[in-house]
């Protein structure tokens, strides 16, 4: 199979959750680790930074990749989902993992495969820890998929553990409170390894402890810590919390001997991120007069803080460009989004994408109008045809509409 073949059949043959949603979730970690026996644990040559959270986990994880590249490392990067192709997700000092890689391994190990019914998603984090050993990196940075206890990531042991923030999402996997989304992401902290709290409030930070002082691991609440603001080419209001949490994660690694990381690398690499990683998404600007701006904010928690970015924008007229996925609460986000805007309802193009009609007729609920469009690019360009310079694009709600306009 050729490298179009392959990742279809990687797609389609397996649950994935970025399409299909809850058929891809497992509840356990015995698939992964059988995957990992397989491949002779790759995963155990590795030095880790492990990063789960509700948002942020990307910016932090990219960030984190940026600094290290800087400092003169060999820095694996695992993230998810991707936006355009498949290889963005296994990155190594910003270049993809080759379409010939990712051909052999599934080549060489399809049989197995398919017999044992893996996941897309662990398929995925078994090629991205067999790549990262093969090619002998000096540190991988891992970001969870989804929750953190259960996550076919979690077989790790990483050198210092990352949480940025706990938010309501992915509740019918992870439980509908604060606290019990709290416990499923400091499922990843681990005997005496360090973890840093990105964000906490008061029902997240007792899980926190009480976990940490279980495993006997010294505890970082970043948001207490005073830290210089570094510039950064990512410029969304919420990379403030993220900046911090990253200058602590470095701290750690430079306190444990194993890394030197300099002040000129941190500085240089919050400055370098997109051209070090080719970070893509977030409150990325895509036009001028009139402004556009992409964010793949997606729930309650980041989508307040863009809201609230857009907010402190000048602007005539705001037009939102707006797709979910047909398992978002729409009455937990609808009432966040500004009724004194036009609004152009567009599915993105996934098995999981909502009707448009369907979210156009909910959002009439919370006095948000606007037309419906058969696809996101008809809806971007329809709102580009009817802004003026003065006015202000905001293209959002779900990471697919935002991979559609890049």
């Amino acid at each position: 199979m050729n490298y179009q073949e392959t990742t279809q059949w990687m797609f389609t043959q397996l649950p994935m959750y970025q399409t299909q949603g809850a058929s891809a979730y497992k509840e356990d970690l015995t698939n992964i680790v059988s995957l990992s026996n397989h491949l002779g644990n790759p995963e155990k040559n590795l030095h880790c930074i492990h990063v789960a959270g509700t948002n942020g986990k990307g910016s932090t994880s990219h960030m984190l990749s940026s600094i290290l590249q800087e400092a003169g490392y060999k820095v694996g990067l695992y993230t998810s989902p991707h936006l355009k192709d498949y290889r963005e997700r296994i990155k190594i000092n910003g270049i993809e993992i080759s379409e010939d890689f990712v051909c052999s391994f599934i080549k060489k190990h399809k049989a197995y495969l398919e017999k044992e019914a893996f996941s897309f998603f662990e398929m995925s984090v078994g090629l991205a820890f067999e790549y990262f050993a093969h090619e002998e990196v000096d540190i991988a940075i891992i970001e969870v998929g989804m929750g953190g206890r259960l996550d076919a990531t979690n077989i790790i042991m990483p050198l210092v553990s990352v949480i940025t923030n706990i938010g309501l999402d992915h509740t019918q996997f992870l439980g509908n409170t604060i606290e019990l989304i709290a416990f499923e992401k400091a499922g990843i902290i681990k005997p005496k390894v360090p973890i840093v709290i990105g964000e906490y409030i008061s029902q997240s930070k007792p899980v926190f402890l009480a976990k940490a002082k279980e495993n006997e691991s010294a505890i970082y609440f970043a948001a207490d810590l005073i830290s210089k603001d570094y510039a950064s080419d990512l410029i969304g209001d919420y990379q403030v919390q993220n900046k911090k949490t990253v200058v602590q994660t470095i701290t750690i690694l430079n306190q444990q001997n194993k890394f030197k990381i300099s002040q000129k690398n941190i500085s240089s690499g919050l400055l370098n991120i997109v051209e070090n990683t080719g970070f893509r998404g977030r409150w990325q600007q895509i036009g001028n007069s009139p402004k556009v701006i992409c964010d793949t904010a997606h729930n309650k928690h980041g989508l307040e803080i863009v809201l609230n970015q857009i907010e402190k924008e000048v602007f005539e007229t705001l037009h939102i460009v707006l797709g979910v996925v047909n398992d978002k609460d729409l009455d937990e986000i609808l009432p966040l989004f500004p009724k004194k805007a036009i609004y152009y309802f567009c599915k993105p193009n996934i098995p999981r994408g909502l009707n448009a009609i369907i979210l156009q007729q909910k959002a009439i609920n919370y006095e948000l109008y606007g037309e419906v469009f058969n696809s996101v690019s008809d809806a971007y360009t329809f709102a580009a045809s009817k802004a003026s310079r003065a006015d202000f694009i905001y293209v959002g709600g779900s990471t697919f509409v935002v991979a559609e306009i890049l």
